[in-house]
């Protein structure tokens, strides 16, 4: 057996062995602008074409768009969102949280689960259920993997929205990241309400 697929299929075990388990993880916790959104998927079915799962930022974009929708013919998924407004009233921790309550939240109801695994070292805050915290999960579970590239997919595909009706910005590039020419376009143009989160600006606009 490859190396590679003996790598994926630990990350399947590796939940099998936690027993009946969601995984969760967030995408857009860094960038300057654009909501944070969180996913929760847990497996259906399992088939080979699972095996090319990974890490979201190890993925190209083109690999990540391929797996969505095999994600979600195989996983049951769940996505929430915090908008801007919410991460700069609350901070991105606690937005992200937020976030990824909404998520679990919007679980078809069917779906039964004993334990969330969290990418990262914290709990989900103010959720009450069984959770258990991964560090780097998104390359141990095929769950939180899994959910990592439909919060990526769900938010590029967001900010590609964006960037049709804010062209000089070149979001569909960035993604709101912190790249040179987003904060060259930010200086030049101003931010956008609703869009650039403020509490993220302070040292590029001088406030």
């Amino acid at each position: 057996m490859e190396k590679n697929m003996e790598n994926k299929n630990i990350m399947y075990l590796f939940d099998i062995e936690n027993g009946d388990v969601v995984g969760v993880d967030e995408a857009g916790r860094g960038p300057l602008a654009g909501p944070v959104v969180a996913a929760v998927a847990k497996i259906k079915k399992y088939d080979e074409r699972l095996d090319k799962i990974n890490d979201s930022k190890k993925l190209t974009e083109k690999m990540r768009d391929s797996l969505y929708d095999v994600i979600l013919e195989n996983f049951e998924v769940g996505v929430g969102i915090a908008d801007v407004d919410e991460i700069d009233s609350l901070n991105i921790l606690n937005a992200t949280f937020l976030a990824m309550r909404r998520a679990i939240s919007n679980l078809n109801s069917d779906v039964k689960f004993q334990k969330v695994l969290v990418d990262g070292n914290h709990k989900i805050r103010e959720y009450n259920g069984e959770q258990i915290p991964v560090i780097k999960g998104d390359s141990k579970s095929l769950s939180i993997a899994a959910a990592s590239i439909i919060a990526k997919v769900t938010r590029d595909r967001m900010l590609i929205q964006i960037s049709e009706k804010y062209p000089e910005y070149k979001f569909e590039k960035h993604k709101g990241y912190g790249t040179v020419v987003h904060r060259n376009a930010i200086l030049e143009n101003g931010p956008i309400e609703g869009v650039h989160r403020k509490s993220f600006l302070k040292k590029i606009l001088g406030e």
